[in-house]
């Protein structure tokens, strides 16, 4: 095994055989944190996207923050009944994409898909983000290194995720069930606080004035801003839904079971941690304050003390799970890459499964783009959410009344249709609201990155379709008739050079040897050397007035094109391969130089003959 390959089996772990892909799907307790790490970690940031826009209501206003907390859970199990039916009407997993494709068509599906890959994206930039700022919260000299903290998470969660999806449920468990056990432990302490009668100061420095006096529609429109920014807590809920195919069988029960467990969780660690931001007066602070923490920080520091253990851990947890949310993007984007990929939608290099039964490909471009992003807005989380939710809703409101369409289409009679499209029509609503609420925030831009995807999807399936129009055989179509004329490339005689006149003669009797002299000396040499070799080839050599090895033997190849129309050109490259890899810097790298020009010439076939320098 060469040294590249055993790194390779240090990082990324030794191949799977097939045979044993069914190991690596998850059960339902090691699926919960692959898969909901990025709903269950959207506790950590959702309350505070709430705050930023009620402070500017003054005080008054800060009383909403529980209310509209429950209402999003209302819509969180709205959502999560739909993708419930999802899951038991589509078991081979494709979610959203394959549920508006099959329902409402393909244009549909192909939105669908666009604005699941953009939330994905989106998910692991925003997640490694919020990390960022956790860890920032505890060590504070690091907030310059923000970018880099962020892409080396980004790095990092790739890599484990290269190992395999089982692996990965391991690595993820333990920070994901820390980070549930001790949110319960804060919203515990903070019940227990409360009812002693404790609470925290209110700092009014931090409360704006802009919404106060506001009445009627306007206070209404205030609210609504407020709800549609909390709607970054129903993020990663169609996760389960898209990876379906993941889970231990019975493979829709398992699914199901995850996905209510998972909507479970997040609506008692969401309502309980809002409640807490409100009764002890927890406002935002802005990303570039000095000593900034996330509002979270800043209850655990509340409730525990500001350098206690406790205080700590929760951070340590916090930041863990935000990391790891990143996951619920490496999961699910390499897998719908997949489906879109198989409908001709993606490169097809998607479809591949590497070494470890995982979608590499997809992995490894998802990576790159989220790194790209981080990179554009500075990993800063109050820029890049506005991004966020608009694509996931949109994903929500076609695999909602696909559902629908679902329904109709199977003529069954039952309340569940009903539930699917007043759920749509919620989300629907939601999404402009999302929309027009954030859009001076640049929530525009997320629709701008859907129509390039949407052509981008849609320019690849022409090229697809086009190739296969090309390339299918008809009823006329017949094995053609041809002869090949060989072309020997000599640059001088060796012993792989022997080898590749015994392979030429095998070929074809029409067959030449080609050799570019540079001065009167080199071109007496090879004649002397072919004339005591004893070959029957003819050595046809090749004059280079401007010094050019290249040049040359191209336009002889296009003289030998236009004199034999119709036949084919094989022109045999010999290549001396050395021992060791470092030694290919000492020799010239005029084979591969002639093989990508002579790639593009019609009826040219290029050969190389290698030998190996033992």
């Amino acid at each position: 095994m060469s040294t590249l390959g055993r790194i390779k089996h240090i990082l990324f772990g030794r191949p799977i055989h097939s045979k044993l892909a069914h190991h690596e799907r998850l059960a339902v307790l090691l699926a919960l944190p692959v898969f909901a790490s990025d709903a269950l970690s959207s506790t950590a940031y959702a309350g505070e996207e709430i705050l930023l826009v009620l402070r500017t209501g003054g005080s008054s206003s800060l009383s909403l923050l529980t209310p509209i907390a429950v209402a999003l859970v209302l819509l969180l199990w709205t959502v999560v009944f739909s993708y419930y039916q999802t899951i038991h009407a589509y078991p081979q997993g494709g979610g959203s994409y394959r549920v508006s494709s099959e329902n409402l068509g393909p244009f549909w599906g192909l939105m669908a898909g666009g604005a699941l890959l953009i939330g994905y994206v989106l998910t692991v930039a925003v997640s490694v983000a919020a990390g960022a700022a956790a860890i920032i919260a505890m060590l504070p000299m690091l907030q310059p290194y923000a970018v880099l903290i962020a892409s080396a998470s980004v790095a990092l969660i790739a890599t484990i995720n290269l190992r395999g999806a089982r692996e990965s449920g391991l690595v993820f468990a333990v920070p994901t069930y820390s980070f549930v056990l001790l949110l319960l432990v804060l919203t515990g302490t903070g019940a227990v606080l409360a009812a002693s009668g404790h609470t925290e100061p209110l700092d009014n420095s931090r409360l704006g004035s802009g919404a106060e006096g506001l009445v009627g529609l306007a206070y209404l429109f205030f609210i609504v801003k407020a709800f549609v920014a909390g709607c970054t807590a129903l993020t990663g809920t169609e996760a389960i839904a898209d990876g379906v195919l993941a889970f231990k069988a019975p493979e829709a029960k398992n699914a199901a079971r995850t996905l209510v467990l998972m909507a479970a969780l997040l609506s008692i660690l969401f309502v309980g941690t809002s409640w807490c931001l409100q009764y002890f007066h927890i406002l935002p602070m802005d990303f570039s304050e000095p000593g900034y923490r996330p509002v979270m920080a800043q209850l655990a520091a509340a409730l525990f003390g500001d350098n206690s253990v406790f205080f700590y851990l929760t951070q340590a947890a916090t930041a863990l799970i935000l990391f790891l949310a990143a996951n619920t993007g490496f999961a699910d984007f390499p897998r719908l890459s997949m489906f879109m990929a198989r409908d001709g939608y993606l490169p097809r290099q998607l479809t591949s499964l590497g070494d470890r039964l995982v979608y590499q490909n997809g992995i490894l471009t998802l990576a790159v783009l989220s790194v790209g992003l981080l990179a554009l807005k500075n990993a800063n989380t109050h820029g890049l959410i506005p991004l966020y939710a608009i694509g996931v809703f949109l994903s929500f409101t076609l695999s909602q009344s696909g559902m629908v369409g679902w329904w109709l289409k199977s003529k069954r009679r039952s309340w569940k249709k009903w539930v699917s499209f007043g759920g749509a029509v919620v989300t629907a609503t939601v999404t402009v609201m999302l929309l027009v609420g954030r859009w001076s925030e640049g929530s525009w831009i997320t629709l701008v990155a859907l129509a390039v995807c949407l052509a981008f999807f849609l320019r690849i399936k022409r090229h697809y379709d086009w190739l296969a129009k090309k390339l299918n055989v008809e009823e006329r179509d017949r094995i053609p008739k041809s002869k090949t004329i060989v072309l020997l490339l000599v640059p001088r005689l060796h012993k792989g050079i022997l080898e590749a006149i015994s392979y030429a003669q095998a070929l074809t009797k029409d067959c030449r040897a080609v050799h570019v002299t540079l001065d009167e000396r080199s071109a007496k040499r090879i004649r002397d050397d072919w004339i005591r070799v004893g070959t029957q080839i003819p050595l046809v050599i090749l004059e280079s007035p401007f010094r050019s090895l290249v040049e040359p033997i191209i336009e002889y190849v296009d003289q030998a094109i236009a004199e034999n129309p119709g036949n084919t050109v094989t022109v045999i490259v010999p290549q001396a391969i050395p021992k060791y890899a470092w030694q290919g810097l000492l020799h010239s790298n005029v084979a591969t130089v002639l093989k990508k020009r002579l790639a593009s010439r019609k009826n040219v076939v290029i050969t190389n003959v290698r030998y190996f320098l033992e």
